[in-house]
């Protein structure tokens, strides 16, 4: 008689699948909860007990680890002197493992776990059992996922036992199981001690959906997800439209990372992970308006971010042009009701008061993988230095405020140009300073602006050429980071031609 062995933390579809083991001539072999939900639905079964001769000590956290239990997985049956082991020592051989594990990755994202309670649900049995019976595949049929209960079930009514090419892919997803579950528990232990560059590095995320392509549509990709943030772009709500494209969710995360630096009413408009137009006001219909007309070119099939509530009067704004997304915490339902006019407009419900909890950044290159904290550090208002003669209002430093955060987040060399509390030119990507600053002073000038201008730079000016390059487009105040050896250049310079300048001490590289 063949035999499966049951040990499932999580027991869905367990009593049916069990079921079709045993009308299908296979004895059951369970443990603990498992034995006592099978027995419960009339499924006669063998206790681990009569297994291995052994009682569960421990409280449970040792049942399975035995001899007659990893024997009965582990046997090669051609080789003659495993056979004769198995024989000298009465093991019976095992043909199925079911097992799933403890719940750690839920367990700790309880609110309030303790240590003590996170280690109780670390699975010492499973994990072993599921190697076991993973390595020794061409015998035995390892099941750690129940969406496989009815694929084995129905092979085994066809073809009296599991096939070999539904073992290896069995035996090769119990691994990466493993894997996974393991790297979670290193994960939170590597937290716990502080140890953020552990020597080892062990992360793990869960499929989630084929892609359509990747960024080209000559390039596949798939998504996975790795926690449960609710401040993320895979978090929200589709309320309309398709759903989202590789370049979709890149942009849609860059746009609510913009966001999350303001509070008060604010629109993000971006294209190709860089903003083409941030603002802030009274309402978020006048934020929007303003980010609108900031480069009402670049938005043209770009992304729309907002943190207010969407209104009918912000709806038909929106629907004036061709959006890809838009982002919001809410909708009202006139305003729903005039987005879903365009089909294909993906309407996200995002809670942009969420905190954001990811706070590591991993980018794969060839042959290894960069890892660093986020960039989440903001300089406190209060810190900001004036380096130059003239002080300055409130109000210029609100402005200036304003688009330091707006610089912080558009691609390196990058120069943000505001007004208002709002950006009037961007220049982004560029390989020098004087050129992303040409691009973003020509934007402005372009807007019909010519004077009292903001001027922000993600990194210090190593000369004081762009401080000259801006007081010929009516820039009356500059926020940089300082640092460079010729910065008295620039604060010289500034003094010289009436400009206003602050000095963050932090810079804001993007690549």
């Amino acid at each position: 008689m063949k035999r499966a062995l049951i040990s499932v933390s999580d027991k869905t579809n367990v009593v049916e699948f069990a079921k079709g083991l045993v009308e299908n001539g296979y004895e059951i072999i369970s443990t603990g909860g498992t034995r006592e939900v099978l027995e419960a639905n009339n499924i006669k079964t063998k206790s681990i007990e009569n297994i291995t001769g052994f009682p569960e000590i421990l409280g449970g956290r040792v049942k399975t680890l035995h001899p007659m239990v990893h024997g009965g997985l582990l046997a090669l049956r051609e080789q003659h002197n495993h056979i004769k082991d198995v024989i000298e020592n009465k093991i019976e051989y095992i043909d199925i493992i079911v097992v799933n594990l403890y719940p750690f990755k839920e367990t700790i994202m309880k609110p309030n776990v303790t240590f003590d309670e996170a280690i109780e649900q670390i699975d010492i049995g499973g994990p072993s059992m599921l190697r076991s019976g993973a390595k020794n595949y061409k015998y035995v049929t390892v099941i750690s996922d129940q969406k496989d209960y009815q694929k084995v079930l129905s092979e085994i009514e066809q073809y009296g036992e599991t096939t070999i090419e539904t073992k290896k892919r069995l035996s090769a997803k119990a691994f990466r199981l493993t894997a996974s579950y393991d790297a979670i528990i290193s994960s939170y232990l590597s937290k716990k001690e502080n140890n953020d560059f552990p020597e080892n590095l062990t992360v793990t995320y869960q499929y989630k959906q084929d892609m359509r392509y990747g960024e080209n549509p000559h390039q596949t990709a798939a998504l996975y997800t790795s926690n449960s943030n609710s401040y993320s772009i895979l978090d929200a709500q589709i309320l309309n439209g398709k759903p989202l494209s590789y370049n979709n969710i890149q942009d849609g995360n860059a746009a609510i990372n913009i966001l999350k630096e303001f509070h008060e009413p604010t629109a993000v408009a971006l294209k190709h992970m860089n903003p083409c137009g941030v603002a802030s006001s009274e309402t978020i219909l006048e934020a929007y308006q303003a980010a609108f007309a900031s480069d009402s070119i670049s938005i043209f099939g770009g992304i729309v971010a907002l943190n207010r509530e969407v209104t009918l009067n912000l709806a038909v704004e929106l629907n004036k042009t061709f959006l890809e997304i838009i982002i919001a915490p809410s909708y009202t339902k006139d305003a729903l009701l005039e987005l879903c006019k365009k089909k294909n407009l993906r309407i996200l419900l995002l809670d942009t008061s969420a905190e954001n909890i990811d706070n590591m950044q991993l980018v794969s290159i060839n042959g290894g993988v960069l890892m660093q904290h986020s960039d989440d550090y903001l300089i406190p208002f209060e810190n900001l230095k004036p380096v130059t003669n003239t002080p300055l209002s409130q109000d210029e430093l609100d402005e200036l405020y304003f688009s330091w955060k707006v610089v912080k987040h558009v691609k390196s060399n990058a120069i943000v140009i505001s007004t208002g509390k709002r950006t009037i030119g961007v220049g982004a990507g560029q390989m020098n300073r004087v050129g992303a600053a040409k691009i973003a002073l020509d934007s402005a000038k372009n807007l019909g602006y010519y004077s009292n201008l903001t001027m922000a730079s993600d990194a210090f000016f190593p000369f004081d050429d762009v401080v000259k390059l801006a007081s010929t487009y009516g820039v009356s105040k500059i926020i940089q980071p300082g640092g460079s050896i010729r910065d008295q250049d620039s604060i010289d310079a500034c003094n010289e031609l009436g400009i206003k300048m602050v000095f963050t001490h932090n810079r804001h590289f993007k690549h």
